[in-house]
Formats: C-alpha cells, structure tokens, sequence
C-alpha cells in the first residue's frame, strides 16, 4: 500500500504541480477582479454538482459495491455489475446538465446573488458556466470508470487525469486571442478538459477488459440486487456529499456579497491549500478504500485496521511541513507563486489570510478520508453523514456570523473549524464500534512527527529575518526566491529530525507492505 500511495500521490504532486501553472498564469491574466470573480464561479458549479453526485457520493456507493462483485463473482460480474451503473449515470446527468445549461441565470443568481449587482459581471458567469457545466457529466463518468480501475489496483491512469484538466486550461489560455476574452478561454479549456479525461481512462479500462458497456444484455439481470444495494448505500452517501456542498456552496453565495476579489482570494488560497489534501489526504483515501473494502469482505478485519493505521500515519507525516508552512509563512507562499502580472501584493495579502485560516483544519481535512473508510469499506455510508453534517452545521453559522468583519478569511475560519468536528465525530464513533483501532506504532509515528514539527517551527522562525535579507538581492526574482530559500529550510528541519525519530522510535517507514 505505501507503494500505491506513493504512486497515486506523486501522480497528485505532478498534477498539483501543472495546477499552480495553471493558476500563476490565470491570476496573471486574470488578476482578482471581477472577471477573475466571474470564472472562478463558472468552474465552481459544475464541481459542486460533480462532488455532490460524482466522486463523493456515487464512489463511496460504488467501490465497496464493486470490489465486493469482484472479490465473490470475479471480473465479468463486476463488469456487468458497473455497465448498468455507467448508463444510469449517463442518462441522469445529461438530463441534469441540458437543464442547468438552459435555466442557467437563475442557476447563477442563486449560487452567487452578489453577482446581480454588476450585470457586466452577471453576464460573463452566466456564459462562462454554460460552457464550463459539461465538465460535470465528463468528470462523473471518468470517476466511475476510475472506480473500476482503481479496485483492480490500477491506479496511475485515475491519478494523471486532473494533470490533463490543467494543461487544457493552459493551452487554452495561450491560445486566448481566439476567443472572446481569456475568461471565455479558460473556461472552454475546462470543458476540452473533460473530453481528454475520459478518453484516458477509457482506454486504460479497455486494456485491461473491464470496459462498461453501453449496450444492456439480458445477463445483467442478474445483478439487479447488487444494484439496488448500490442505491441504498447511494442515498446517504448524496445527503452526506450535498451537505459537504452546502458548506462551499455558502462560500460561494457569501463571497459573491463581499467586495470584488473575494471570490478569487478564496480560489487561490484554497488552490495552494488543495495540494496536501490531494497529493496526500485524497491519495491516502483513495488507495485505502479498495484495501480495506477487500479485507472486509474476505473477513479479516484486522487487515483493515492495520491499512488504516498505516495509512493515517503516513499521511500526518507527509501533510505536517504544509501545516506549519502555511501557518507561519503565507505571505511568502502567496508572493512567490502568484504576485505578478494582475495579481498585486494587496491580492497576495488577502490570499494569505484565506490560507492561513485554511489551514488551521488541515490536520483534520487530510484524515477524514482514511477516517471515512472505516464506514465505506462496510458499507455504512449513513453514518459519515451525521457527523458531516454536525460539522458542517457549525461551518455554516460561523460563515454567517464571521464574514462582515473578518471578509474571505472568516470563511475559511469556519470551514477549518467545521472540519474538525467531522473528523473528531468520525474518530469517536469509528472508536465506539470498533471499526477504528489505533495501535501503538501509530501512537509512536504520532510522537515522532509531533517533535519533528516543532523543530521545523523553530528553525523556519529563526530564519525569515535571514532569508529575507538574503532574497532581497534577488531584484527581479526576490518573492521567488524568499519563498525558494523557505522551503528548502522548512524540508531540512522536517525531514532530519523525522528521521532520526525513525531511528530512536523503531518505526518503518515501509510500514503499509504487510497489507499489500
């Protein structure tokens, strides 16, 4: 299993990588006004719909459900098995997009009413959105075909696609003098997005035989219990997806009624807050499920919690320097990577407090998905509801309370905190039932990264007045460099004393081969 963490997260890293390309040339395009505002909204909607009906709900239905066809019945089964599901998710989402492309300024007026206020800005999210929205129905299909290749442990394919989503918005963006404006060129890069991730992994399905079909077959029928096992696990796993939606859906909404550039310093914070959820929180999940979904199955349940340990411990160890990094130096973190071109240091600013507040959950946020597991892999998708919406409830009430006087980072503030209280609700059930059973390495990894984190804190302290200086003679590069110089001494001062914890506590760091 580290093997295919580390595979799928550096399939993550390259895909984060091209992600801050991608967006270094669109804040320097497009800066943090209103055009900015205006595709960031466009781009939002459709993967609030995907994460609502696509890899959220619909994966958390439908790899246990997969790999449990696979693990009884063998290959054709679950092929079949998922062919009825690929059409069913066609149909139900082509209906949903051909509705929401021709209703779509009432769609916009309500996601983002603030937006009504300036019609030219109206205007342009209106017909951004009409383009971007196909992405939806791609993105859902290649979540489901990538599903199925990550339960017969392919995962490269699934994980390389979002690196696809990028270079479309890049070339498009190269390319913007053929369009209207650079905004309608990003977005028609969203949409050529979603064509070429389909395509990847539709032929990765093809060669190794478990391509859906999209013809039905009388042999199908048997599999009907399967299937409406999928949608009762389905429901709960939508209320819980909607209600994570719901949360983001209030950033949007509140955002939009904020000053001009609101909107756009919650996109690029949250862009630069995305890359240890996804290289490593996302990646984790992703390769844990079908591990202990098989485990489970096949009725070994201590398999399933040693994966789990395993998994969480590797993912606080990798995800713990962004932690203090985003905490202790978002300013230089902003600076470097986006402050050029339209994007001015008053952005940068404004980003940074988004980030730092971001941040304060991400601890949390990266082991939710290992946490959510312990009730995927039995197929209790109920439960992980109730403690998201708990969360979440709180989430909502401080964006409302906070957002006038602490702007864009109140919002961030209240997702941080609503993040906490999923995890810690998860953790106490998952605890309670015995689907959770932490033992003494994870206690021993937990103390290791703990000491190595106050080491990193310390040095990087010490040394901001030493690298600005030092970065300052970098005239034409001195944000770039600052931020070069720091992350250079934040991964030594990590990373040493993590190994020599290694060394005094024990631990191997090949921990997860016991379960492959």
């Amino acid at each position: 299993m580290f093997r295919q963490i580390a595979s799928v997260g550096s399939l993550t890293l390259l895909s984060r990588i091209s992600g801050f390309i991608r967006d270094i040339v669109i804040a320097s395009v497009l800066g943090a006004g209103w055009m900015a505002d205006a595709f960031v909204v466009a781009q939002r909607l459709p993967n609030h719909f995907r994460a609502i009906f696509g890899e959220g709900a619909f994966n958390a239905a439908f790899v246990p459900a997969y790999a449990k066809q696979l693990e009884d019945q063998g290959s054709r089964a679950a092929q079949l098995f998922a062919s009825s599901l690929f059409r069913i998710l066609l149909g139900f989402l082509s209906l949903i997009t051909i509705l929401a492309i021709v209703f779509m300024p009432h769609v916009v007026s309500w996601l983002a009413p603030g937006f009504s206020a300036d019609p030219q800005k109206f205007a342009l999210a209106v017909a951004l959105t009409r383009i971007t929205f196909p992405y939806l129905l791609f993105i859902s299909l290649v979540t489901l075909m990538s599903g199925m290749l990550n339960a017969h442990e392919r995962f490269a394919s699934a994980a390389f696609a979002p690196v696809l989503l990028n270079l479309s918005i890049i070339a498009a963006l190269l390319v913007g003098s053929l369009f209207p404006s650079t905004a309608h060129a990003a977005a028609w890069g969203v949409f050529g997005a979603g064509v070429l991730e389909l395509l990847l992994v539709w032929i990765a399905a093809a060669r190794i035989n478990i391509l859906p079909s999209l013809l039905a077959t009388s042999a199908e029928d048997s599999h009907k219990r399967a299937i409406r096992g999928f949608f009762k696990a389905l429901g709960p796993a939508v209320v819980g997806s909607a209600g994570v939606q719901l949360a983001m859906f209030a950033d949007t909404i509140i955002a939009s009624m904020l000053p001009t550039g609101a909107v756009a310093s919650l996109y690029y914070a949250d862009r630069v807050y995305q890359l240890p959820v996804g290289m490593i929180g996302i990646a984790a999940g992703t390769v844990l499920l079908p591990a202990m979904s098989r485990h489970w199955a096949a009725g070994q349940p201590d398999r399933a919690h040693l994966a789990q340990n395993q998994a969480m411990a590797m993912t606080l160890a990798l995800s713990m320097p962004f932690v203090i990094a985003f905490v202790l130096v978002p300013d230089a973190i902003m600076r470097g990577l986006f402050m050029r071109g339209a994007f001015d240091a008053a952005a940068a600013s404004n980003a940074a407090a988004v980030l730092a507040a971001y941040t304060i959950g991400l601890p949390a946020v990266v082991l939710i998905r290992s946490a959510v597991s312990s009730f995927h892999a039995r197929s209790d998708t109920t439960t992980p509801v109730i403690a998201s919406f708990a969360g979440i409830a709180v989430n909502i009430l401080l964006k409302i309370m906070l957002a006038q006087s602490w702007g864009a980072a109140g919002l961030a503030f209240a997702t941080a905190i609503g993040a906490w209280i999923n995890f810690g609700l998860l953790v106490l059930l998952a605890l309670r039932r015995g689907w959770m059973v932490p033992d003494s390495t994870l206690g021993r990894w937990l103390l290791g990264i703990g000491l190595s984190a106050c080491v990193m804190f310390a040095l990087l302290q010490a040394s901001l007045p030493l690298v600005a200086q030092w970065s300052g003679q970098w005239t034409s590069a001195s944000n770039e460099m600052e931020l070069a110089g720091l992350a250079v001494i934040g991964l030594v001062a990590y990373a040493l004393p993590l190994l020599v914890m290694v060394k005094l506590l024990r631990l191997d760091p090949r921990l997860t081969r016991q379960t492959s």
